[in-house]
């Protein structure tokens, strides 16, 4: 390589990011180096942004969905490979990693909050973590598939089937490609409650059934759509404490609620109706290789994926980013190009 710095978004401390020059990283024998195309903004990334999230530590190099080109591959890749990276650290000494459940260890880190990340122009891994994408995949669009391989393990881990009927709050990256997941595995009763205007017009746009959380009675909606009956699954992406009061007012008798996204706090749950209505309540985190891989496969579907990438910015433009996200701006997916 001819020259031996990099430009990188880096966080500094709390509601502070800068763009700046650091030495481009040396990989160790098992490990690679990957000259980044895209990345994007995840929510923990708006976390670290704001001081609040409890392991990210300044300075840090952020982000964990990327994608890009091997430039030193020692031996593990070719040079010119296109690649995705699967982005969790595991202890492998905790009792979850040696029950392999590694995706949820213990002590589990993530590139971009535990280690420098992929929000620079050049990033390197371990070779184990390193996911091949076809060359068919555009780069902007497979670094989208860390966020899909949540959904697609969500998806699992409720064990939907066709024919349900799902609800979902929250139409962000996570909620919409919930959504889409759930198509392509067949089930095409699907709402998804929003209160924001410009997200709702994507649900419509994208065929789901949309109910405006700040008009609409979301209960008598989704009974009016089940007849009374409840839905099969509802899944929280919203992790709002208005979503865990409707929760179990809008599933089935023995139904499923997940709980996908993360709260901050604790928020009220009414406890009586899962045992009244004999629910089942299912936790998702992140995701295991084999989701990721699944995801590489769907990113490649019939699902305009690419309508959830509402912005692309160049690297000078790392503050707009955040900015339009923290904003409410009309935002779903947002994205930075390290490509000259």
């Amino acid at each position: 390589m001819s020259y031996q710095t990099m430009k990188s978004i880096v966080y500094q401390g709390p509601q502070q990011i800068s763009v700046k020059n650091v030495p481009i990283p040396v990989p160790n024998s098992d490990e690679v180096l990957i000259k980044v195309s895209h990345a994007g903004i995840c929510g923990s990334d708006l976390n670290i942004y704001t001081g609040s999230h409890p392991r990210a530590t300044p300075p840090l190099i952020l982000g964990h969905e990327f994608s890009g080109t091997i430039v030193q591959g020692n031996g593990h890749f070719q040079e010119g490979q296109h690649v995705t990276v699967y982005p969790l650290i595991s202890c492998g000494e905790c009792f979850t990693c040696k029950s392999s459940h590694s995706y949820v260890c213990e002590h589990l880190g993530l590139y971009g909050i535990d280690a420098a990340g992929g929000m620079a122009e050049y990033v390197k891994v371990p070779a184990d973590v390193v996911i091949p994408i076809p060359e068919n995949v555009s780069f902007k669009t497979a670094a989208f598939i860390e966020p899909l391989a949540v959904t697609v393990h969500a998806v699992k881990r409720a064990n939907a089937k066709r024919g349900d009927t799902a609800v979902i709050f929250g139409a962000g990256t996570i909620g919409l490609n919930l959504a889409a997941v759930l198509k392509l595995s067949g089930i095409e009763r699907i709402m998804v409650a929003e209160t924001n205007p410009y997200r709702l017009q994507v649900v419509k746009s994208l065929g789901f059934v949309a109910i405006d959380s700040n008009h609409d009675d979301v209960i008598q909606v989704v009974k009016d759509f089940t007849e009374g009956v409840g839905a099969d699954l509802v899944f929280d992406c919203a992790a709002h404490p208005s979503v865990a009061a409707l929760l179990t007012k809008v599933v089935r008798v023995k139904g499923t609620i997940e709980i996908v996204g993360s709260y901050r706090r604790p928020a009220e749950f009414h406890l009586l109706d899962i045992e009244f209505k004999e629910l089942d309540i299912v936790g998702t985190r992140v995701y295991e290789k084999e989701d990721f891989k699944k995801a590489v496969t769907l990113i490649n579907s019939d699902f305009p994926f690419d309508k959830l990438i509402t912005h692309v910015f160049p690297i000078e433009q790392a503050q707009k980013g955040f900015d339009i996200l923290l904003s409410g701006g009309d935002a779903i997916k947002v994205m930075f190009s390290f490509d000259d």
